[in-house]
């Protein structure tokens, strides 16, 4: 019998899953070393939508593997065989607001809001600034959450934990 923990899935969630979403997605992944494995999806993604271009390029210059990422709904993951959720996290404001999917295991919830990094009418050196600004704020508050002792990723105070984490 092993000591090690399992890990921990993770499902970010916005509404189209391009920016946001696959951000955290990448960087969990790439921050996560063995304890979680990160997945994203939207709640209403469009029709052959596929991960902002300026998203992937701003993962890349951070080094963060871009391999596998796509846009897909949050109907994949409420389906039966979809890896368990052990914590699902809305990063914008619309997919928070929305009625989810019943998720199977009753998983943790967390919102944790940024703002659409490819919302506006700036040049595309504005916008990959805003991507830039998302990925590293996101950093700080998954720095926080990879740094939790496993007693404060136990599912029973789970939710508690990464709700406080909006807050820091």
């Amino acid at each position: 019998m092993s000591d090690t923990p399992q890990a921990l899935n993770v499902l970010f969630l916005c509404t189209h899953n391009s920016a946001r979403s696959i951000l955290a997605e990448a960087l969990l992944n790439d921050m996560g070393r063995g304890r979680f494995r990160a997945f994203s999806a939207g709640s209403s993604p469009r029709e052959h939508q596929q991960p902002h271009p300026l998203g992937i390029q701003v993962l890349r210059s951070a080094g963060i593997a871009t391999e596998g990422l796509r846009s897909k709904s949050w109907d994949e993951f409420a389906a039966p065989g979809a890896p368990a959720m052990d914590l699902v996290i809305t990063v914008c404001d619309n997919a928070a607001g929305e009625a989810c999917p019943i998720w199977p295991g009753h998983p943790a919830t967390a919102h944790w809001g940024y703002a659409d990094p490819s919302e506006g009418d700036g040049t595309d050196a504005e916008k990959r600034e805003a991507f830039r600004q998302t990925l590293h704020a996101m950093k700080r508050r998954l720095d926080l959450l990879v740094a939790l002792p496993q007693d404060k990723l136990a599912q029973a105070v789970l939710q508690t934990s990464v709700r406080q984490l909006a807050t820091d």
